[in-house]
């Protein structure tokens, strides 16, 4: 899964791809369990093999907010902490089981000391990570919750009926109440 993930950006040769899987440590996470931490730095960047893991933070009432969901197949981190080194204001639990390959900072800043097509890769799934963000930012203030709703089935179907309903409502934006007859029209 990962060496065709990385296949599709045409960037890395089949040898980078090769070693790049070869420097990964392989990690189980428990339901419940952290990939990152809020107050914490972050230092790894992980690809999910399988399960879903959410990102999510305290607002100032002190509410757990859930903002995104990574899924199998995508790359994971508290982005912000692993970039400027200062503690994650996200945590990333596991809300499935979930495999992971997980890749050190000081193992991405050789790879791209070894060969621009690195850099030129994180550039790429960066700006991607950015676009993502922005349609986010965009869905959540401008559709209808009935809308997240149905982007979320269209892109992940199988995978939502595995989100617990207080995660996913928080997601949305909503209460579970709400989310709970968006469902029953939906079906």
């Amino acid at each position: 899964m990962l060496e065709e993930f990385l296949r599709s950006f045409q960037v890395l040769t089949e040898e980078e791809i090769l070693k790049f899987k070869s420097q990964a440590q392989y990690r189980k996470i428990s339901k419940g369990d952290f990939f990152a931490q809020s107050g914490k730095v972050s230092k790894e960047v992980g690809f999910i093999n399988n399960g879903i893991l959410r990102s999510f933070y305290l607002s100032s009432a002190e509410e757990d907010v859930t903002y995104c969901f990574r899924f199998t197949g995508s790359f994971c981190s508290a982005y912000s902490s692993f970039i400027t080194g200062k503690p994650s204001i996200e945590s990333l639990q596991a809300i499935t089981d979930v495999e992971v390959m997980v890749w050190t900072k000081e193992q991405l800043v050789q790879l791209e000391k070894e060969s621009p097509n690195w850099t030129m890769l994180l550039k790429i799934l960066t700006e991607y990570e950015y676009f993502e963000l922005e349609r986010r930012v965009f869905m959540l203030q401008r559709e209808p919750a009935e809308k997240k709703y149905l982007d979320l089935m269209e892109h992940q179907p199988e995978l939502i009926k595995e989100i617990p309903l207080n995660y996913l409502a928080s997601y949305l934006g909503i209460t579970q109440r709400h989310l709970s007859r968006i469902r029953k029209t939906v079906y």
